[in-house]
């Protein structure tokens, strides 16, 4: 993969003209919360309007550019880097951009930087640790004004030290734990498993299997614990040959569910920890002339827009992926501005989401 950075050339500008264009701008510059304010609408609207978007009512879209026009705002971040000093740039690290999860974060928080009159830096980081250092050794000085790191493989103490330097980012999902002074936005996965094992529990599933994601991640621990919480609050003793681990794709997914079917006494149910297992899962049923869900319940993890492709339609646990991109740059944007908030840590509610794979157990 190949990343792009914009080298950006400077002049030496004279005190004169920089005091001038300071005094110029406190006095008249107009933000686009201030059009948004005095719109009535969200700033995202006033945004869509200004890249002349056609999801816009043309009563909305009228007011709007009146009030452009009335008030004279101008989106200039060269005039905007004079005044506070930024780049008006983000980093956003990101391990992969086409798998469809990591897509719908992207999604919301480009969305939300264009809202606040930020450009994002896209860096993929294809997984590898050391092309992540290097990527943030370099977005860090001076390219941009902060970073959204998703999934980061760096480990705590060495994001740490990137807080030390005074550098400003958000981790969207970890993937191993993160001291408390690193801010994160994240998915309620502990919830997530148990609603998804409730809803098999209550079908009457009592031999369901999970297929988890690599030890240690953030996402398989919780949802590992609970699962166990939830068996154990319905008087099940775990069964270890009921879980195998896999990498999150649809090729590792098929050949755990494999394993798991080709048991003695295989289950009648299995969560998966993401949709891609899931998916997995119902190609190895399907191998197998295990008919899904009749023989066989399947539950997923994401609700990423394959879950209502595949055949059945997949019953998984929606994480609120692009909500987790924008809330970030919130936080983000948030700590530029050194504002004071309750948390560094946020994270978001999950939902069950019942399709056609998952049924009552076989009698």
């Amino acid at each position: 993969m190949v990343t792009t950075f914009l080298s950006v050339r400077t002049e030496k500008f004279p005190e004169t003209c920089f005091n001038k264009a300071m005094a110029e701008l406190a006095h008249s510059r107009v933000t686009i919360r201030e059009v948004a304010d005095e719109a009535g609408v969200s700033i995202a609207t006033v945004s869509r309007v200004l890249n002349s978007r056609d999801d816009v009512a043309p009563e909305t879209r009228e007011l709007v550019s009146r009030i452009i026009q009335e008030r004279g705002y101008i989106a200039n971040r060269s005039a905007r880097g004079l005044s506070v000093g930024r780049t008006g740039l983000v980093g956003v690290l990101v391990p992969l951009v086409y798998p469809a999860y990591f897509s719908s974060i992207l999604s919301g928080a480009t969305e939300a930087l264009q809202e606040h009159d930020l450009r994002a830096v896209l860096s993929p980081t294809g997984h590898q640790h050391d092309r992540e250092v290097t990527l943030l050794d370099r977005l860090m000085h001076g390219l941009t004004d902060g970073a959204l790191i998703v999934l980061p493989e760096e480990s705590s103490q060495e994001l740490e030290r990137l807080l030390d330097a005074g550098y400003h980012f958000v981790v969207i999902d970890p993937l191993m734990p993160l001291d408390d002074r690193i801010p994160s936005v994240s998915a309620a996965h502990t919830s997530g498993a148990d609603q998804a094992m409730k809803h098999l529990l209550g079908l009457g599933h009592r031999r369901i299997a999970i297929i988890t994601g690599p030890d240690g991640w953030v996402a398989t621990e919780d949802r590992r614990r609970g699962y166990h919480a939830a068996l154990a609050a319905a008087g099940i003793l775990p069964d270890p040959e009921l879980e195998v681990e896999s990498n999150f794709e649809i090729d590792g997914g098929e050949l755990a569910a494999g394993v798991l079917l080709d048991l003695a006494e295989p289950p009648t149910a299995i969560f998966a920890f993401n949709d891609n297992h899931a998916i997995g899962a119902i190609q190895a049923a399907r191998a197998r002339g295990i008919r899904v869900p009749e023989d066989l319940s399947i539950v997923g993890f994401d609700d990423v827009e394959h879950a209502t492709i595949v055949t059945p339609t997949l019953t998984t646990v929606r994480q609120p992926l692009a909500e987790m991109g924008r809330t970030a740059v919130s936080l983000l944007t948030r700590l530029l501005e050194r504002q004071s908030f309750e948390t560094l840590h946020v994270e978001l509610a999950t939902r069950l989401v019942v399709r056609e794979s998952s049924g009552p157990a076989p009698s």
